[in-house]
Order: C-alpha cells, then structure tokens, then sequence
C-alpha cells in the first residue's frame, strides 16, 4: 500500500472555525478522515499532518517523503515566502500538489504569488476542501506515470 503524504501549515488547524465564510465549516480531523477514506478506497494510505511551524514541516516531509507516492501541500502562508520549504519539496523529488482552500487570485495581492509552485506537479486553488480530494485523485490517477 502506497502512502499520499497530507501536509497543513499554519492556522489550519483551525478550519471549521477561522473564518468560515472563506474556509468553510468541515474541521480538520474531519477532513483528514474523509481523505483517509479515500485513499483506503484507492488502495492507498494518507499519512497526514499539521504545523504551525516551518521547521517541523521540513522535518516531516524529509522523513515521510522517502516512501511516499505523492504529497498534498496547503501550506497556509508558508506558500508565499517559505523558500525552505520549497527547497525540502525539490530535495524529496516526490510529486507534489500545491491545495489552497480559498481562491489566492481573488484576495489580497501578497496572496497571488507562491513560491512552492515552481516545484509542484499543479496548483488546485478556490475549491473549497474539495481541492484536497482533487488533488488525491490526481495522484491516484497518475501512481503509474
């Protein structure tokens, strides 16, 4: 069984309860345990985590990465400045799929520019937590390319 690697940054641990009208009201835990669905469903295994720290995603992503078929990455405000992060995702060389809960584009300017994009397969942006489970399939779809 393939593992897909789930990471959250930032205040996403918060989802369900920071600002709704933007995040919307599904918790983090429940999230993950739909997405867990999923790729069971798949054949698959998610491994997920959360941090608030840059650090302890760097760490994680070395670790996990080496057995993983691929990597789901909503990196909250890291996306837009953390090089280091970035330069963990090129090192793992796992593919690797950028999700963005709200539209990045439709917000405030500082928003509009990742820095992890470079080195991700896609960018799944405005979906709502359904870009999670559109990224999962993607990689599913793709274990084989």
């Amino acid at each position: 069984m393939s593992k897909i690697l789930l990471v959250n940054g930032p205040n996403l641990n918060l989802l369900g309860q920071r600002e709704p009208a933007i995040y919307g009201k599904l918790t983090l835990p429940e999230l993950e345990k739909g997405l867990s669905r999923a790729a069971d469903a798949a054949g698959h295994e998610l491994l997920a985590f959360q941090s608030n720290h840059e650090g302890q995603i760097i760490d994680f992503v070395h670790m996990a990465a080496a057995s993983a078929l691929g990597l789901i990455i909503n990196a909250g405000a890291f996306s837009h400045y953390s090089y280091a992060i970035r330069d963990a995702i090129a090192a793992v060389n796992v593919r690797t799929i950028e999700v963005h809960i709200s539209n990045l584009y439709a917000r405030e300017e500082f928003r509009h520019r990742s820095v992890l994009a470079p080195v991700c397969v896609g960018q799944i942006s405005g979906l709502g937590t359904d870009g999670y489970f559109a990224a999962l399939k993607w990689l599913v779809d793709h274990a084989h390319d």
